[in-house]
Order: structure tokens, then sequence, then C-alpha cells
């Protein structure tokens, strides 16, 4: 099978704008984004959507594939369709331009969920680590039933607990969601052709256009600790984190 990762990376960022040229030890964030998505293993080849001159020139630059791609797309997911378009491929993975932590394993473990013919759309979720992280909407909660399907998505906690949190040594019923998605070609095209939906709308969560169309999206568990760079804050974490040389993969 041909698997083709698309990194989409929008300039105009509402609260860190230009967030993929944003330094991260002498390295642009995007050019993290790549080089740890290329490493994982099954993908024919890596590309970053852009819409932006800038971030083109600096992905030339470093030795990356780019392509340019329209600046009106509400979502990463119609970003990755308008490559596919331009690109053939048995199934796309669609990697965040904001995740410089991501880690391959966690790539190939969504893949292989579609790759297998399992489903047809996947991603992957993470157990949450402290109980703050069900108030703060910056962190997207995904509940999902016993054969891997996910239920639902939030930004709000789910379910409703009646305000009780999980003991010592016991877990939340909802994950962390990592923004990670793999679709075979004719589901991401079906996305594509879609309108956004009330739920995607609502709750600004592009998956839910999946889940309100009726596709059943697969989700593994990986321990994996994602952040996602939406804030200057969330810079100074990343910056941290791979400032420890135990931490730095590339």
């Amino acid at each position: 099978m041909k698997v083709l990762a698309v990194i989409p990376a929008r300039f105009a960022s509402t609260r860190l704008p230009g967030k993929p040229l944003a330094d991260i030890h002498g390295k642009p964030m995007i050019q993290w984004v790549y080089e740890r998505t290329s490493r994982a293993h099954g993908l024919s080849r890596v590309v970053v959507a852009t819409d932006d001159q800038r971030v083109f020139d600096v992905v030339a630059r470093f030795g990356g594939q780019v392509l340019m791609t329209s600046d009106q797309h509400e979502s990463g997911t119609d970003r990755v369709a308008e490559v596919a378009e331009q690109i053939e491929a048995d199934i796309y993975v669609n990697v965040q331009g904001d995740e410089p932590l991501i880690q391959p394993v966690v790539i190939e473990k969504a893949v292989e969920l579609v790759s297998s013919g399992k489903f047809q759309m996947a991603t992957v979720m993470s157990p949450l680590r402290q109980k703050e992280e069900l108030s703060n909407p910056s962190v997207v909660k995904v509940v999902a039933d016993h054969q891997g399907r996910a239920l639902y998505f939030s930004r709000f906690p789910i379910p409703y607990s009646r305000g009780t949190l999980p003991g010592p040594g016991e877990s939340f019923a909802c994950r962390r969601h990592i923004g990670l998605y793999v679709y075979s070609r004719e589901t991401l095209l079906q996305l594509r052709s879609l309108p956004s939906s009330p739920l995607e709308q609502g709750e600004m969560l592009e998956q839910l256009r999946a889940l309100e169309a009726g596709i059943a999206i697969g989700i593994a568990e990986v321990n994996f600790t994602s952040i996602g760079v939406d804030t200057p804050e969330d810079l100074v974490k990343v910056r941290a984190i791979l400032a420890e040389k135990s931490s730095v993969e590339i």
C-alpha cells in the first residue's frame, strides 16, 4: 500500500501567528514535525501542505517536500484532501503541523488500523494525566467502545461523572485525543464532499464531521503525552521538553 503523510501547516494561526516557523532550539517547528514523521515505518512519502510562501520556502530549504494549497480551507482534513487530488495514495495520514513531539510509533499504530482493513479512518488517544485536563478546553477528550471505535469527542469532560473524580490508582473514563488522523482515500474524499456539520461547528472539532456522517473512527491507545502548540505558553513547554537530551530523538 502507498501511504502518504501530509502535514498541514497554516501560517495564520489566531493564538500564535506564524507558529509553523516558531524556533525550537535552532529549527522551525515544522521541521521537527517533518523529521519525526519521516521516521515512521511504512510511509511512502511525507509532504507539507501550506498556504503561505514563507512556510513553503523554509521547508524547501531544509530539504522537505512541500506543496502550496488553498488559503480557503477550514480544516486540516480539507487541506489533505486537496493534496490527495494531486498525489495518488491508498492511505493518507494527517499529521498536525503543531505537534513537534509526535512519536513515529504513534503514527504507525494509527496507520495499522486502516491498512489492516479494520477501519476506514483512525486516530489515537492517550491516558489523561491530571484531573485539571478534564476542564481544559484545549485538551480534547474522547470516549471509545470495547471494539476500539470512537464514540464521541469533546472539549468538555465526558462522560458526566456527577461531580466525582477517579481515586488513587483509578483512571478516567475518557482519554486525551491526539490530533492525528489516518484515512483511506475513499473516506478522505467523502469527508471533503460533506459540509461542515453542526457538531463540528459547535465543538470546533473536525473529526465530528465523520461521526455525524456515520463513519466509524478506529482509535488506538498509546502511552504518549502530546502537547500541541496552540499558544505561546505551549511553545515554552515544548522548548523545555526538547531541551532535555533524553527527549531529543532527532
